[in-house]
């Protein structure tokens, strides 16, 4: 959408093969391992949504994407690349072809929402200060924001706008991957479709792939052209994989899976007998608090 002086380049050269692949990936904190053996590929284009409860490293594994932190076991590929043997000057070139939607915007407090959206463009290009300002009134009235908005901080505005104002950052240097973490999480239906509506925009943006980590069915059924679902591996026996569905939404709403039912039906079971059984302040406990999402 915008050219950039010093920014990568708006259609990089693709690759023969998926855009981002995570090949036998495991992630373990102390004693507590999180993901285990999970593989997936994402091609150019699409949306990949991961859906599981709390607790099943759904986070942990979008940060791995990224080369936030480095997975215990096996490898992401970008392109063919291994993120693990990047150098750290490539990494951060990389990332600027990723644009990352946190969970709660993390917006910095201390800028205006102008000064948030212009930072990538700052850091990571030269285009002077009219052209900033150009492509931030632009993105602010994609996501649809006023430019009044622009003046204010981040505490002066609702959750809403804020989860919008994250989502004009992201997309300030044109990324080709864009990463959601919770995009929909302390928002009301209307305001969460709003968010829904956005990320389908933002997909029709020339060769722009996505993936969205939610629990929010709403979501996944309306923006996902595949969906995976993650479970817990405290729930799992160790031969069973932890990716329990991967297909269409409509492959999930047809599945005959208990525990993706369980999930897709938002009926609890017997978890709270469950989690009254469980000592207060075990491993089993602590960690599904520590490591939620």
């Amino acid at each position: 959408m915008f050219a950039t002086a010093d920014a990568p380049a708006a259609t990089p050269p693709r690759s023969e093969g998926p855009l981002l692949e995570v090949d036998s990936l495991g992630m373990q904190f102390g004693r507590q391992q999180v993901l285990r053996d999970v593989s997936i590929s994402v091609a150019t284009g699409e949306t990949l949504v991961i859906l599981g409860e709390s607790g099943c490293g759904k986070t942990v594994l979008l940060k791995t994407m990224i080369g936030l932190i480095q997975p215990t076991q096996g490898e992401v590929r970008f392109e063919g690349k291994p993120l693990a043997r990047m150098r750290s000057r490539e990494l951060a070139h990389l990332r600027t072809r990723y644009g990352f939607v946190f969970q709660q915007a993390a917006l910095f407090d201390s800028l205006t929402i102008f000064d948030n959206i212009a930072f990538p463009l700052r850091e990571h290009t030269r285009i002077g200060r009219q052209e900033i300002a150009e492509i931030v009134h632009a993105l602010l009235a994609e996501v649809g924001l006023p430019e009044s908005v622009g003046g204010k901080k981040p505490a002066e505005l609702s959750g809403g706008m804020r989860k919008r104002a994250g989502l004009a950052r992201a997309l300030a240097l044109d990324p080709q991957l864009i990463l959601y973490d919770e995009p929909t999480t302390g928002l009301d239906p209307i305001m969460s479709d709003v968010v829904n509506e956005l990320i389908l925009k933002v997909r029709q943006r020339p060769e722009v792939t996505s993936v969205v980590v939610t629990h929010d069915m709403q979501t996944a059924r309306k923006v996902a052209d595949r969906i995976i679902m993650l479970y817990p591996l405290l729930r799992l026996a160790d031969d069973e994989p932890q990716i329990v569905f991967s297909g269409t939404p409509a492959d999930l709403d047809r599945s005959t899976d208990p525990r993706v039912r369980q999930f897709v039906q938002g009926n609890a079971g017997n978890r709270l007998m469950e989690m009254q059984e469980t000592r207060p302040g075990s491993l089993r406990g602590s960690h599904e608090e520590t490591h939620a999402s």
